[in-house]
């Protein structure tokens, strides 16, 4: 589904549920589940093997998705086929179970029928023999088809709570990256400059932890691959093909760096960026002993479950900290953030570069191969534009007269930020202090003190880079290569 929907209905999904997206479209997902199965219900209730036929068409859907999934094994077709087989034939088995329950006439007719064959049999009890309630016959009948149904449905989520303990015992991928040891970095993150944190009550930390990194992708269900199995492989337009295992990346010069990374999808003044400490090897390193061949303008980075990225080749190659990453905030990845490798590239969104559980990086040329978001409506480039972000106070939030405390963030990851300013009701620019940046592929706080007398006031923000030009104040949507316009919130100070 995430496959097939049309690139607005995403944008809408995240923009409105954010980071909840996945929970939301797997509650959804089980709502369309029980209506099929409802409607399979009534229509075999009505006519034999009408219901069996909307769960073998329900199966063969989940059959081609299982077929076009890049992880697909003969095991996961099997149990496609398997699921909507017993599927079919449970409900067939419950049917008979409820027509067998009802009375005599009753089975397969409507209400009405049923009414009248309750009293067609009555009416044949002979003289003096000892009557059944009416209804009494239906209402066993239904109590059984219940029983059976429960117990259907308690034998199908024991089996999935067994299946999935079973998997998560099998694979045991949490436990080897809690036993994972982390070598240290030849080269360590610099320290962060006096005075970068500005301490306003409710602003988001410099360094975001872990637990609070948005997560946007498209996995349902986190790729679970073992370290001691992992192998990156560096193919295509390449003089010499690299296959990489993790005690090989491990072993390498390995640097760490603060890098500032966003989503596409962040709305002005959303939330889909966070700043962490990454630990890893230098792609360029990597490509250098790989040798691209002329020509090759790209590299597409490949996760385990299919999905794709096109990186410009320039900027995996340049002077820039893109990394394999195997280290976050000073431990390995977590699962849902890439375990246990991902790439990090500072300056590029991340539909463009942030490829996680990274298994392949193909050398070749944006001619000849697009990654997942291009054909369907996003550029092939993803530059991160400058940008600057409201955090206190919040939008619509009471606060006293006087001197109001105003703070954010603003980011231009590679190009760093000049400056920053604010407005009131459109009035003149104000110039926000501007806290020192970890790096230039970093975010900066910025704070700002204006005196406000009771009264509604919009203030909006913008931000300059570090070459003199500003962000771009016209709004624009999320597609295809990102949002612009000013963060604006309304503010209301009390007497």
């Amino acid at each position: 589904m995430i496959d097939a929907v049309p690139p607005g209905v995403k944008d809408w999904a995240i923009s409105l549920f954010g980071t909840a997206d996945k929970a939301v479209f797997v509650g959804g997902m089980l709502l369309v589940i029980m209506a099929v199965g409802s409607l399979a219900g009534i229509l075999e209730q009505r006519r034999r093997f009408a219901g069996g036929a909307v769960i073998a068409v329900f199966g063969l859907v989940g059959l081609s998705a299982v077929l076009t999934r890049a992880q697909m094994t003969p095991a996961a077709a099997v149990v496609a086929l398997a699921a909507a087989l017993s599927g079919a034939l449970l409900l067939g088995w419950l049917i008979r179970r409820f027509h067998e329950g009802l009375p005599a006439g009753a089975a397969g007719t409507g209400r009405a029928g049923t009414a009248a064959g309750t009293d067609a049999a009555t009416a044949q009890v002979p003289a003096g023999t000892e009557r059944i309630p009416a209804g009494t016959e239906r209402t066993a009948g239904r109590r059984t088809f219940l029983q059976v149904l429960a117990a259907s449905a308690g034998a199908t989520a024991v089996g999935g709570v067994v299946a999935a303990v079973w998997r998560g015992a099998a694979s045991g991928i949490s436990t080897a990256r809690e036993k994972l040891q982390l070598p240290a970095a030849v080269s360590g993150a610099p320290a962060i400059p006096a005075g970068a944190e500005v301490g306003l009550a409710g602003m988001q930390p410099l360094v975001t932890p872990n637990r609070d990194f948005y997560r946007i992708d498209t996995a349902l269900i986190v790729p679970s691959l073992d370290p001691e199995a992992w192998v990156l492989r560096v193919t295509g337009m390449v003089e010499q093909e690299i296959e990489l295992n993790l005690a090989d990346l491990l072993a390498k010069p390995l640097i760490e760096r603060h890098v500032t990374i966003a989503c596409v999808s962040n709305e002005v003044g959303g939330d889909l960026i966070g700043n962490a400490r990454w630990l890893g090897w230098p792609v360029r390193e990597l490509l250098a002993l790989a040798r691209p061949q002329s020509g090759a303008d790209m590299v597409l980075s490949r996760s385990s479950d299919g999905w794709t990225a096109g990186t410009p080749l320039e900027v995996l190659t340049d002077q820039r900290d893109a990394l394999l990453a195997v280290g976050m905030n000073g431990e390995p990845l977590p699962l849902e953030h890439g375990f246990p490798v991902r790439l990090i590239v500072p300056g590029l969104y991340g539909y463009v570069s942030a490829t996680k559980w990274l298994t392949e990086l193909s050398v070749t040329r944006f001619a000849d191969d697009v990654g997942y978001w291009t054909p369907r409506g996003w550029s092939d480039r993803g530059p991160i534009k400058t940008s600057s972000r409201i955090d206190v106070p919040r939008t619509g939030r009471r606060v006293g007269a006087g001197t109001v405390m105003f703070g954010g963030v603003a980011w231009a990851q590679h190009t760093g930020i000049g400056k920053v300013e604010l407005r009131v009701n459109r009035g003149p620019w104000q110039a926000a202090r501007l806290a020192p940046g970890i790096s230039l592929d970093t975010w900066y706080q910025w704070q700002l003190g204006i005196e406000l007398t009771p009264g509604q006031y919009e203030v909006q923000v913008r931000a300059t880079d570090l070459t003199g030009e500003p962000q771009v104040e016209d709004r624009r949507p999320v597609a295809p290569d990102g949002a612009t316009g000013l963060h604006t919130i309304r503010v209301d100070v009390n007497p």
